[in-house]
């Protein structure tokens, strides 16, 4: 699962990190910087509608056909095994596919009765991006038009997986480019979806105050001392 994430660039460093623009006249309506980015806020997007275009899209998707916009709570996360067969995902994955910037995210890992929770980056990419799916929802009661996305999800790799024993979809930047292509098929799309290579990840602890979603500052970020049982153990020898 990946339900909480940080993007603390600039919007002019994401926009050349993308490659695309943000529309005038969505100028200044992200949160930026954000260090704790949580389900139902707007985020930043490219679509495969236009890539040179940065998207505002609302965490959590809401299906075309849903009858009520809370189910957007239920899908943050889309899994890879399946994303193109479950009613929610798979004509959006056919024809409506993204990618979500973030600099960082963050997993809690079981200890005890206790989870301590972990900031993970890319150590070859300042900004990178996941792969996603978007929708497009009319409330039929306002008519207010709604867009919103998921973060496609698969087994953690080796090294993660001692924290989480999922993660998103990171894209390395030679493969953003098919994500968002509309010819490839199905196959060819699942096929764009691995783990991240382990040696290109670092995940380390940090404060327990990332899990109030009313906490959002610098400090959320700095590591913290880990605790004493991984530092003795194998597990504390892998971040």
């Amino acid at each position: 699962m990946c339900g909480r994430s940080t993007i603390t660039a600039s919007e002019k460093v994401i926009e050349v990190r993308l490659g695309a623009e943000f529309k005038k006249e969505d100028a200044g309506k992200l949160l930026l910087p954000n260090y704790n980015v949580t389900p139902t806020t707007l985020q930043a997007a490219i679509t495969n509608l236009d890539a040179t275009a940065i998207s505002l899209l609302q965490w959590g998707l809401i299906p075309s056909w849903a009858k009520d916009k809370k189910v957007g709570y239920r899908m943050i996360n889309a899994r890879v095994e399946t994303v193109s067969e479950k009613s929610a995902f798979k004509v959006a994955f056919r024809q409506r596919r993204c990618l979500i910037p973030m600099d960082g995210y963050y997993e809690w890992m079981a200890r005890g009765n206790t989870k301590q929770p972990y900031r993970i980056v890319t150590t070859d990419q300042q900004v990178f991006t996941c792969a996603g799916l978007w929708e497009e929802w009319i409330d039929p009661q306002s008519g207010e038009v709604v867009r919103t996305y998921t973060i496609i999800t698969l087994p953690a790799s080796e090294r993660l997986a001692p924290i989480h024993d999922r993660m998103p979809a990171i894209m390395p930047r030679h493969l953003e480019k098919h994500w968002l292509d509309n010819s490839l098929s199905t196959s060819d799309l699942l096929s764009l979806i691995t783990s991240y290579p382990d040696d290109l990840v670092h995940a380390y602890p940090v404060s327990m105050s990332v899990g109030n979603v009313r906490n959002n500052d610098p400090s959320l970020i700095n590591p913290v001392d880990d605790p004493p049982e991984h530092k003795a153990g194998q597990q504390g020898t892998l971040f």
